[in-house]
């Protein structure tokens, strides 16, 4: 049997049919605000392509939160060096893009070289 998944009890059926200001009582109070003002240009274009059902949704802006337009979709975001496809569902509500995306990669240092230290100079290069 598979597991339903629910977001504050409801499945994603009766989420998508929530009227936009019911679901705002849902999200954080940060999410909350920055949802009540308007979107910039850059995240209007991505809700028009969200709502049109566009196959092929990249976008830049790490700062879009997810809202319920979304479920479902397949959003590849840019983490600086590549596009990664990341597929929405209801546990990501309320968050933003760029939390689900890496942006930095981690630091490896190598060994150290010669003459990096005191005692490797007095070693010859030969």
């Amino acid at each position: 049997m598979a597991k339903i998944v629910r977001w504050y009890g409801k499945t994603d059926e009766e989420i998508k049919a929530l009227p936009f200001k019911e679901f705002l009582n849902f999200v954080p109070s940060r999410a909350r605000r920055t949802l009540q003002r308007d979107m910039t240009p850059q995240q209007k274009r991505l809700m028009k392509k969200v709502e049109t059902d566009h196959k092929n949704i990249r976008t830049r802006s790490l700062d879009v939160i997810i809202v319920p337009s979304m479920l479902g979709k397949t959003i590849k975001i840019y983490n600086g060096k590549e596009y990664f496809p990341i597929e929405i569902n209801s546990e990501m509500l309320g968050h933003y893009l760029g939390e689900f995306v890496i942006t930095r990669k981690m630091v490896t240092h190598g060994s150290a070289g010669l003459g990096a230290t005191k005692s490797s100079r007095a070693v010859s290069a030969k």
